[in-house]
């Protein structure tokens, strides 16, 4: 399903709080738990997919990028936060229900899966074009604030010369457990946050946190026939990871500006010309351009009539899907003029009585028309 609609899925409002998104996901939760209706395998499709709304619409950069670009956006970026199996929930999700239901259901968290590598964020940014710049291609300069890996602490967040210590409270494990009558409980440890160690000389560079900000410029190749509404993904571009996982993906959302003469639809670029009436009749021929800067002689027939088209074959925008190069759509408009002397009135009576035409002509003022009733 492509088109879904996240905050539907949560019953909540397009401009609900984190406070509310988070209280709406834990109802659902609790509700459509596989434990409270075994053997419904519609309830376990919707208790997967209000997982998967809450991990994104959680998120501030994932929610911002659903809002503006769709759920596809999010699906293709390769770290959108679907779910495959109850571990992946329980453990993106112990804040919602502590850690009670991942011991419960043998899925308990750890410090190594806080730790484990994961890819760095994506990166989305706007990209405007020329009308021809999309049609033909072009390379462009673009300049994105990302995350680096810190050079001075290489990623650690800790100042050179120390270490992290494991954790006294978890002994490094990340959580600790609580016995309360029966049960026994596993929680995040609130010493270390569950990642098992402690940084006691975080790196002045970087505040202890890895990574710094920096604008990076890359020169992108973009390919002949983008459109408003395309996404260009280039790999490992986007945000750094600290803890040894690949690099983001940079994702470019390109925007055309409009031409002043020609539009396009699909691959075809469209052109309307204006002629006029003795052009039409008698034909003519009319030095057209082309996106690509040149020009070209093309012909109009002798009575040629007002929006008549005609298409010439692979003018048009080159196919992002690989099938050829679009058309150029030629519409005629044969203009009335507006302004005729009276040689030309003459010139025009002449024709209409050669053809058996009848035509009423303007007399102008009020006093002529009266003056031309009395006569």
């Amino acid at each position: 399903m492509n088109n879904k609609d996240l905050y539907a899925i949560l019953g909540i409002s397009r401009n609900a709080s984190r406070e509310e998104i988070k209280k709406a996901y834990r109802k659902k939760a609790m509700e459509l738990h596989p434990d409270r209706n075994p053997d419904d395998p519609e309830a376990e499709e919707k208790f997967k997919e209000a997982s998967e709304a809450y991990s994104i619409l959680s998120d501030p950069q994932k929610r911002e990028i659903y809002d503006r670009y769709g759920y596809d956006a999010i699906k293709n970026s390769g770290n959108y936060g679907a779910y495959s199996d109850f571990s992946s929930i329980f453990d993106d999700f112990g804040d919602i229900f502590g850690d009670l239901l991942g011991d419960f259901f043998g899925f308990g968290r750890s410090s190594r899966r806080r730790n484990r590598p994961r890819k760095g964020d994506d990166i989305w940014v706007e990209l405007t074009l020329e009308f021809e710049e999309a049609v033909l291609g072009v390379e462009k300069e673009v300049e994105i604030p990302r995350k680096e890996v810190c050079e001075v602490c290489e990623g650690s967040g800790v100042e050179p010369g120390y270490n992290k210590e494991t954790c006294p409270t978890c002994k490094g494990r990340g959580t600790i457990r609580i016995s309360q009558g029966f049960f026994s409980i596993s929680q995040t440890c609130p010493t270390c946050n569950g990642y098992g160690e402690i940084n006691r000389h975080p790196c002045k560079k970087c505040k202890g946190k890895g990574y710094v900000y920096k604008n990076k410029k890359l020169k992108v190749k973009i390919p002949a026939g983008v459109d408003t509404g395309t996404k260009i993904r280039i790999e490992n571009e986007g945000e750094a990871s600290t803890n040894g996982g690949r690099r983001g993906d940079l994702y470019i959302s390109v925007n055309v500006k409009p031409h002043k003469f020609f539009k396009r639809e699909g691959d075809d670029i469209h052109l309307d010309v204006s002629v006029s009436f003795s052009q039409a009749a008698l034909g003519t021929i009319l030095n057209l351009p082309t996106v690509d800067g040149k020009s070209f002689d093309f012909k109009i027939p002798a009575g040629t009539q007002s929006g008549t088209t005609f298409k010439i074959k692979g003018k048009g925008a080159k196919s992002l899907r690989g099938y050829g190069i679009g058309n150029m759509i030629i519409k005629v408009n044969v203009v009335t003029p507006t302004s005729l002397s009276e040689e030309e009135k003459e010139l025009f009576r002449k024709l209409a009585k050669l053809r058996g035409e009848s035509f009423i002509e303007d007399k102008g003022t009020l006093f002529n028309r009266v003056k031309d009733f009395f006569n």
